[in-house]
């Protein structure tokens, strides 16, 4: 199981996206999660510029989006998660 990626509304996009490609790199697989339109959007920007680091690489990479609930300081918040990971391509 690979470690979440949480980002927040005052996360440097760069540092995000270097986080998600060195996961990937690794891992061939990262996980980010992000709570609030601020977060999302950091985590959006993050996961595009990523996939220009691993485009370098030759790794062509997909978000999947989902929606799962977490709990804070006791508290139920809805956060987005978006799963990366390298694009197959299936041979018909």
């Amino acid at each position: 199981m690979v470690d979440i990626i949480k980002v927040s509304a005052r996360s440097r996009s760069t540092a995000v996206a270097g986080a998600i490609a060195g996961v990937v790199r690794e891992h061939n697989r990262a996980e980010i999660q992000a709570i609030g339109a601020g977060a999302v959007n950091q985590a959006i920007k993050a996961a595009a510029i990523a996939r220009g680091y691993l485009a370098d690489d030759g790794i062509d990479v997909i978000c999947i989006p989902y929606f799962t609930e977490v709990t804070i300081e006791e508290q139920e918040r809805t956060a987005l998660r978006l799963i990366v990971e390298p694009r197959i391509i299936a041979n018909s």
